[in-house]
């Protein structure tokens, strides 16, 4: 069984930066890709950042470019969103996501985590 498990989130004041962590526990799991998605008051869940495991290539929703870096660390099955610049449109649940395998749904993950709140004042 395959446990995603969010920390980080928190009230942040516009223009400000915060960190999001992600680990993923599972006896001999290594994930294809991990990634973040977010879900605003009101909203459906959007795509935010993937990082595919292997090669560490990444992707960013078009919303949080040049602001959020997503990274990884192979050895402790973790990732990380570090995020900049924030804006109060960025308040959101953020989920972490894996994938076990490559789909052809680029949004398609196996194991989700609960989420974590982040909040951010104007």
């Amino acid at each position: 069984q395959v446990q995603v498990v969010e920390s980080g989130g928190g009230l942040v004041q516009a223009g400000g930066s915060l960190i999001l962590s992600c680990a993923a526990s599972g006896r001999t799991f290594t994930p294809y890709k991990m990634g973040w998605f977010r879900q605003a008051p009101g909203k459906e869940r959007e795509f935010v950042a993937v990082i595919n495991w292997s090669g560490g290539r990444t992707s960013y929703a078009d919303s949080v470019k040049g602001r959020f870096t997503i990274s990884r660390d192979n050895a402790k099955i973790t990732v990380y969103l570090q995020m900049s610049s924030l804006k109060p449109e960025d308040t959101a649940v953020y989920y972490c996501a894996a994938a076990r395998n490559y789909y052809f749904e680029p949004n398609r993950m196996d194991y989700w985590g609960k989420g974590t709140l982040v909040t951010v004042s104007s």
